[in-house]
């Protein structure tokens, strides 16, 4: 069963959502704390892009206690899997190697990157004989 498709995070949103995956469930106070150790901002900011964020259905809130749990409402590869998957639509016309091919050119590739993308590539090729 396919899951809805949820809006597309905003850079801000993707860094709160980070912060979710690294931490587990976590209230506006933790989130501000982590996200302000590398990229200063607001507590009301944070507070205000979370609960914008639970109206979109991004993150879940709990609301048993005073202060407000949240936690992301989808794992980190599913996001990932759709913003990929919008990219690949938008940008690429639906092809995968030019998507691939691209990210490949763009910037330097380690060894180690190299050598497990050729592990991905042959495992699929194993599972499509």
């Amino acid at each position: 069963m396919k899951s809805p498709k949820l809006p597309r995070p905003t850079d801000s949103e993707l860094d709160i959502l980070r912060v979710l995956w690294n931490r587990g469930p976590s209230t506006v106070r933790d989130v501000f704390d982590d996200l302000n150790q590398t990229k200063p901002t607001g507590y009301t900011t944070v507070l205000k892009l979370m609960q914008i964020m639970a109206e979109k259905n991004l993150v879940r809130r709990n609301e048993k206690n005073r202060a407000h749990v949240y936690e992301a409402r989808l794992p980190e590869e599913q996001t990932q899997n759709q913003l990929v998957g919008d990219l690949l639509d938008r940008a690429f016309g639906g092809s995968a190697s030019r998507l691939v091919m691209r990210a490949l050119s763009s910037t330097r590739t380690s060894a180690e990157d190299l050598s497990e993308i050729r592990r991905i590539i042959d495992g699929m090729q194993e599972n499509a004989k």
